[in-house]
């Protein structure tokens, strides 16, 4: 959406609408009233064409100008705090997302949970808390929606309810609207950090121990096809940005998504991204057909954020026809259980193919599954390292290497446990060696426990 198009719609609508940063107890009715006289006075004042030309600061800039302007020619007094409040709100509605810049400000938020126009959450250190951050009404709040998935777009309203989108940052968007949600616009917001996590992070967080560290690069490293899987909001897209940091720069990435949110970081990644029906239902561009597409873009990996369908059966094709070092994501609350959700998966392809078959692609396909899980108290820690060592009759067997073990809950909530190995050797030891990577026997030792 234009500069044009939101001063417009924010014209028709101001009288209705008005400007809203926090619902505060003592924010008086004549504050509001000055805040959308202004901004009307605003809107009428300014040029259209002038501004579309200005880059973003100096159009932060002139709007404080033109309000500091309009309020001098005020008599109603108002203090400091509401002088610069007020200046700060007609920017945020213009140039950003008016209530909720504020939160996207705020590095310590990862999520953002709108509950209607009336109630906004968000989760700080892994907990959520309610904040006194409103909207006016539902129609503000649609205006917000509009504009973020109108910037990639993409379209919402009754006709289709649900969206995916994302943020100029790569933070995940979803919303859905009535008559699906019943009360009103939901909308929630999945943040990632302006700068990406690394693996000193993760180690600093207490996420997994430097053995584990250590053989998760040798794995990337040695182009191993890699699962990772977990639960909502467990940490698996930032660890998949984290483990792609090893692949060499050398190497042309593919990514394949539904909202494009990963962050690699190698100089040579291209971007695919899904593409919904248009109104008339036609046009949809899906995951399986990305897959199938960039098998003919001269990829050495290929990276899917998160498989949901019948496209798993052309990525499992991939890796076994030597797109090695390729990594996927999937929801699942085990090793065991990811394995089940890909064969279910695979039999949305429309192929009858019998469960052995398909568990013979798996088990040639992938060689580790990684298990990640948000703890109680909120943190994010790599709970399995899994080998896939192959099939006994019609079961794939797995081969847990690395493992976290919760002894109890202290006082204050923190999760205790311990890291430990489980004594196995994993068979992808020597694949590692072959690529050069060595790896100590004391990795392995499950005599060694770690925080």
């Amino acid at each position: 959406m234009s500069l044009r198009d939101r001063l417009e719609d924010i014209k028709n609508d101001t009288a209705e609408t008005p400007v809203v940063r926090h619902a505060k107890m003592g924010e008086t009715k004549a504050y509001q009233e000055l805040k959308s006289r202004i901004h009307r006075k605003l809107l009428e004042r300014v040029d259209l064409s002038i501004m579309e030309s200005m880059s973003p600061e100096q159009l932060r800039t002139e709007l404080k100008t033109i309000v500091e302007r309009l309020l001098a020619e005020e008599t109603l007094a108002i203090n400091e705090t509401e002088h610069r409040d007020l200046v700060r709100d007609i920017q945020h509605e213009v140039l950003g997302l008016g209530p909720l810049e504020p939160l996207l400000a705020d590095p310590g938020i990862s999520d953002i949970l709108v509950n209607t126009f009336r109630q906004v959450y968000v989760e700080r250190g892994g907990l959520l808390e309610q904040t006194d951050v409103r909207f006016e009404n539902d129609a503000h709040l649609m205006k917000i929606i509009d504009k973020i998935v109108s910037g990639i777009g993409r379209r919402v309203d009754e006709s289709s309810p649900m969206v995916d989108a994302r943020l100029p940052d790569g933070s995940r968007v979803n919303a859905i609207i009535p008559p699906l949600a019943v009360d009103g616009p939901i909308m929630s917001i999945r943040r990632f950090a302006v700068q990406p996590l690394m693996m000193d992070d993760f180690l600093r967080f207490k996420s997994l121990t430097p053995g584990m560290a250590e053989v998760l690069e040798g794995l990337v490293k040695a182009k191993v096809n890699l699962l990772i899987s977990g639960g909502t909001g467990s940490g698996k897209t930032t660890l998949l940005n984290i483990l792609s940091g090893y692949i060499p720069a050398s190497e042309r990435v593919i990514t394949i998504e539904d909202a494009a949110e990963l962050q690699l970081q190698q100089p040579h990644v291209v971007r695919l991204e899904t593409r919904p029906p248009n109104i008339e239902g036609k046009g949809e561009v899906t995951q399986r057909m990305l897959v199938k597409n960039s098998l003919r873009m001269r990829p050495d990996r290929i990276i899917v954020g998160e498989v949901r369908s019948a496209e798993v059966l052309d990525m499992l094709q991939a890796m076994n026809t030597g797109h090695e070092g390729s990594m996927v994501t999937i929801h699942a609350n085990s090793s065991r259980d990811s394995l089940t959700r890909l064969e279910s998966m695979m039999s949305m392809a429309g192929f009858n193919l019998p469960p052995k078959a398909m568990r013979q692609q798996i088990s040639s396909a992938l060689t580790a599954v990684i298990q990640i899980a948000r703890m109680t108290d909120g943190k994010r820690k790599i709970v399995s390292l899994q080998e896939i060592t192959g099939m006994e009759g019609d079961i794939i067997t797995l081969q847990e290497i690395f493992t976290f073990e919760q002894t109890g809950v202290a006082q204050d909530g923190a999760v205790l446990g311990h890291y430990k190995a489980t004594g196995i050797r994993p068979k992808f030891v020597e694949r590692l060696r072959m690529r050069g990577i060595a790896l100590s026997e004391e990795l392995f030792d499950p005599t060694r426990l770690s925080e």
